[in-house]
């Protein structure tokens, strides 16, 4: 069922919950699907050692992906026109990441979204925007 933009009003919010206790093997299979091979995100001690993290951490585009998958749960398959994000803090192993799309306009069939992921903490991770087509 498609979301449907008389039914829709500024300020509205659907929020989800993207990953509980993000698992070091999740970033490792990113790693190898995305290609994005930085050893800071899968080699702990040249994390430690050279970058002076103090452990790995998660690809943004990874979180923008978990991010981007719950605004087409929101809008639906096939809708999105535009997404567009700012990663505002890092997303460590052990983190539990929602997401919350909240309303900012409808207009001639269009939805814009104000997006932002959270870590278990409530700090934002990720702040951006979207825009979908609505019936």
């Amino acid at each position: 069922m498609a979301l449907n933009g008389s039914d829709l009003k500024v300020g509205d919010t659907y929020t989800e919950c993207l990953v509980e206790d993000l698992k070091r093997t999740q970033l490792v299979m990113y790693a190898g699907a995305s290609g994005d091979y930085n050893p800071v995100h899968t080699d702990e001690v040249f994390t430690k050692q050279i970058s002076g993290y103090p452990s790995v951490f998660a690809h943004g585009m990874l979180t923008m992906g978990m991010t981007g998958r719950m605004i087409t749960n929101y809008v639906g398959d096939g809708r999105l026109t535009k997404y567009g994000v700012r990663f505002t803090s890092q997303v460590w192993p052990g983190d539990t990441l929602n997401a919350t799309a909240t309303v900012e306009e409808v207009n001639d069939g269009i939805v814009k979204l104000k997006v932002e992921t959270t870590n278990q903490d409530g700090a934002s991770v990720l702040s951006g925007y979207a825009t979908a087509r609505v019936d």
